[in-house]
């Protein structure tokens, strides 16, 4: 028999694609794998998900948050300012800042706790009263506040201020102070927790408003939109009077006031027309004036 020997080198190259062709196929060879440096020196590789962050557990508690829910302390909440939570809760804002340590009266956070009963007082005694939802607009406190409605602009306060000396004390007790009225125009408005923590007074531009009872200026000046141009006296541990809407404040704080003496001039400073805003705070919250005022 012959053999085309022009055939065999073709046969045999077919018969070696074949072998290799089956040797790939095969489950027992698989083909190299190599992984190769990417820029940097890395190895190359499938890209990973980017981790996600892990959870931080390093904030900062808010100042006084150990003594959150404790009687004799106060939780910042939004919209609180430092006047309004002294006034709610019957204090001088200055003693707020004293008790509190705080750095800045302008700067207090929604969460912080507040101690709003003096550190000589067992706190566990006294029951923090929450602060009223009335609606007000916070400005700066100051240190040296305005004597007038046309000096009323204020600046932060820098630094922790001094406590005024205490309000004189009424004889025979906090509840047996000797009461007179704060303006000699007819009551315009009567008392309602909800809607009007005090009365109103009608009067002319000018007219005089009076100390309702012995006391000491705790705050003069405009802190609390709503209220204007206001004065507050504290009478005692547990009373303390507050006159809002004032044109002209005659007083300045920590100053001693009598029963009687003008301590401002009536007008219409955030209010639609002239008049007195007079509230009475027993222990900080609001009681009706008509209660404890004389008869004229």
């Amino acid at each position: 028999m012959q053999y085309n020997t022009n055939r065999i080198p073709a046969a045999l190259s077919a018969l070696a694609l074949v072998s290799i062709l089956a040797g790939c196929a095969s489950p027992k060879h698989k083909a190299p794998v190599e992984d190769r440096p990417i820029s940097g020196g890395a190895r190359s590789s499938v890209p990973a998900p980017a981790p996600s962050p892990a959870p931080t557990t390093d904030t900062k508690p808010l100042p006084g948050a150990e003594n959150a829910g404790k009687p004799g302390y106060y939780t910042v909440k939004q919209g609180d300012t430092l006047i309004r939570i002294a006034l709610e809760n019957g204090q001088n804002w200055r003693d707020l800042v004293k008790w509190n340590e705080l750095e800045n009266a302008n700067r207090i956070e929604v969460g912080q706790v507040l101690r709003v009963v003096p550190p000589g007082i067992d706190a566990g005694a006294v029951s923090a009263r929450p602060v009223a939802s009335a609606k007000v607009e916070s400005r700066p406190l100051d240190s040296k506040p305005a004597a007038s409605a046309a000096s009323s602009a204020q600046s932060p306060a820098a630094s922790a201020p001094s406590t005024p000396a205490p309000a004189p004390a009424a004889a025979g007790g906090d509840d047996d102070l000797p009461w007179g009225w704060p303006a000699s125009g007819p009551v315009t408005a009567g008392f309602d927790e909800a809607r009007n923590k005090g009365l109103a007074f009608g009067g002319k531009a000018g007219d005089p408003v009076l100390a309702a009872a012995d006391g000491r200026v705790v705050y003069a000046g405009s802190g609390l939109r709503g209220y204007g141009n206001l004065v507050i006296i504290k009478h005692n541990a547990t009373y303390l009077t507050a006159y809002a809407h004032n044109q002209t404040l005659l007083v300045k704080e920590d100053q001693a006031v009598r029963k009687g003496q003008k301590i401002a001039e009536m007008g219409a400073s955030d209010a639609d027309q002239v008049k007195l805003h007079f509230e009475v705070r027993k222990q900080g919250k609001p009681i009706d004036p008509a209660k404890l005022l004389p008869a004229r």
